[in-house]
């Protein structure tokens, strides 16, 4: 059976990293996080698991979905230390953000760890509050989260057909090119005609060349 997936909330200054930014770059390593219970989060996700990214400090606000692309692994900015990082792709901006005033106006969410831990910058969402935070940016995650697949997929299966019509369209040119020495079989007096043509041009190209700085 499909496992569906876990929800997470990430937080970032947007002056240090934007969501805008993560879209920028197709995908991120989020790495440098130095809280316990972050970290044991960090460690819970799954690939395929959503996050909420929520720009902290600056604006105060859910703005976007990332993914979980690669589950939990060492810290690569801590060697020989016990923290872990996880890799991010986004999927989507919310059509409108949800601040912080309206989570915590919303009666649903008074349970959110955004509200009850607001100094962890990794918490997980439950499904419901997911859903509710979305709909409050008047956002829908439908087919969204595959599009990516889809158009990797998409890529793959129409660079063989476009390699194939520029097979297509080149065998033609070259098949044509035989043709043209049927024009060069002319008298001789408009082959005259073109060597003084050619000898006009060549002198108008070395006065260019001599005038040029």
């Amino acid at each position: 059976m499909p496992q569906h997936p876990g929800y997470y909330l990430v937080k970032s200054e947007p002056s240090v990293y934007a969501f805008a930014q993560l879209c920028r770059d197709g995908q991120t390593r989020w790495d440098g996080v130095r809280n316990f219970e972050a970290r044991n989060n960090l460690r819970l996700m799954r690939v395929g698991d959503l996050l909420l990214y929520y720009h902290s400090n600056e604006g105060k606000e859910v703005v976007g979905v990332a993914q979980v692309v690669t589950a939990a692994y060492p810290d690569p900015t801590a060697p020989d230390e016990d923290w872990s990082a996880v890799n991010v792709a986004p999927v989507r901006a919310l059509s409108q953000p949800v601040t912080l005033a309206a989570i915590k106006s919303e009666p649903k969410l008074a349970e959110m760890a955004l509200v009850r831990k607001s100094r962890i910058s990794v918490v997980p969402v439950t499904a419901a509050e997911f859903t509710l935070v979305l709909q409050m940016g008047g956002t829908t995650l439908k087919d969204t989260a595959a599009a990516p697949q889809k158009s990797a997929a998409a890529k793959k299966s129409a660079s063989p057909q476009k390699s194939a019509a520029a097979k297509k369209s080149a065998s033609p040119n070259k098949s044509a090119a035989p043709q043209k020495p049927a024009a060069r079989s002319k008298p001789a007096a408009p082959d005259k005609r073109a060597t003084a043509q050619k000898n006009s041009s060549r002198s108008v190209k070395r006065k260019a060349a001599a005038i040029a700085p």
